[in-house]
């Protein structure tokens, strides 16, 4: 016999009509049920055998208080324990069996890992009444066992979300996840558009046409190429209007996208409010809004600012403290477009002047522009926090006397 092959026997019965000793049979019932694939056996079974298998324990009966669903696309994996964390259940389900699995589920905790596709089955499943945990993919790996397969995944998705200092990540609602589509469209074709300026640039510099970068500066690269003066070959002048025409086309289209997201900014009063502060603008704002879990998961604002990873990374040990570098965790794009406003704020500041005795006039002669921009972000990301807990729009800090 075989172990996991086709044809395993998993009752008592079958088991002795395979030749095996009671004696085998009981050794190998003393062990909890479903382990190598057997079954554990009936009293009627155990009684036409002779066997005595009261010193057993019992199985429990109690009922599946959570389960762990590891997603994919066709096939899914679902581990199933109870209360004391013993198994209660093991099974690979289709695509198509998923809702119907758990629409006859009692109800119960299901955990799933916070990757693609899980906030819309998340959404799904807590309709049918189940409680619905979103793990951090990152926290679920060191409950892995050993080898790494979709039964174990599951099970350490089940572990994981029954652990009761667990962080879990807030389902979005498919209006955020529209928002969001906006905002990761925009954020594509701006990278789309940097690629061919850069390539454009890197081609006609081979030719002795050079132009700063930015997209601010595509049209000298455009005055060159039409210039008799350059005398480019056909074939670069041809093809370096091919990339303009790209370029053009693509900053037509991020130009309508930047104008829907101000539009749904407009519509929010959680935006509106955000954009009273100098630094954030209507992306920034909606960026908040769509990645960021609800304020009231954070306890105070520097809380946020670290999920954000604007703070230092800790390498504490023994009671000495040590800081390094920003631990650049949490949501990267919340992170970015908060650096990029400060250091708007800073450049502005240079040249128009800060506010008489505010923390940035003191901080810009003693401090390098990316350090301030990192530190006026956590101020940023703070006072972004108190105005969302407390529904008021930004007011400047009264400077220091």
């Amino acid at each position: 016999m075989s172990g996991g092959g086709q044809g395993l026997p998993r009752t008592l019965s079958e088991v002795v009509r395979f030749g095996l000793s009671a004696r085998h049979v009981a050794d190998r019932f003393e062990k909890p049920a479903g382990v190598d694939g057997l079954d554990a056996p009936t009293p009627a079974e155990a009684g036409s055998l002779g066997l005595d298998l009261s010193h057993l324990p019992e199985q429990s009966m109690d009922p599946i208080a959570i389960v762990g669903l590891d997603l994919a696309k066709r096939i899914f994996q679902v581990h199933g324990a109870r209360a004391d964390g013993s198994v209660a259940l093991r099974k690979k389900l289709s695509r198509p069996q998923v809702l119907t699995f758990f629409a006859q589920l009692p109800t119960c905790i299901v955990a799933m890992e916070a990757c693609a596709s899980a906030h819309e089955w998340g959404r799904a499943i807590r309709e049918l009444g189940h409680e619905v945990r979103l793990i951090p993919p990152i926290y679920v790996k060191p409950f892995i066992k050993r080898q790494k397969n979709d039964a174990a995944d599951a099970e350490a998705i089940a572990e994981a979300a029954s652990r009761p200092t667990m962080r879990f990540v807030a389902i979005k609602s498919e209006a955020q996840q529209a928002r969001a589509m906006i905002f990761r469209t925009r954020d594509l074709l701006v990278r789309q558009r940097t690629q061919l300026i850069n390539a454009l640039r890197g081609h006609l510099a081979e030719h002795g046409i050079v132009a700063p970068q930015g997209a601010t500066n595509v049209r000298q690269l455009a005055l060159a190429i039409d210039d008799v003066a350059t005398a480019l070959d056909p074939l670069v002048a041809d093809l370096s209007r091919l990339y303009l025409d790209q370029i053009r086309d693509l900053d037509a289209r991020i130009s309508e996208l930047e104008k829907r997201v101000a539009q749904e900014a407009k519509r929010s009063g959680m935006t509106s409010r955000l954009m009273t502060m100098p630094g954030i603008g209507p992306i920034t704002a909606m960026a908040i809004e769509t990645f960021a879990p609800p304020m009231a998961t954070f306890k105070r604002g520097r809380d946020f600012a670290a999920w954000l990873g604007l703070v230092p990374r800790q390498f504490s040990s023994g009671g000495k403290q040590v800081l390094g570098r920003v631990s650049k965790m949490g949501q990267r794009d919340i992170r970015r477009l908060l650096i990029i406003g400060a250091m708007t704020v800073i450049r502005w500041s240079i040249r128009k002047g800060a506010p008489a005795g505010s923390w940035l006039a003191r901080m810009l002669p003693r401090k390098p522009r990316l350090v301030l921009a990192i530190a006026l972000a956590n101020k940023m990301a703070r006072a972004a926090w108190a105005m969302l807990m407390k529904n008021e729009s930004y007011r400047a800090p009264v400077p220091a006397a």
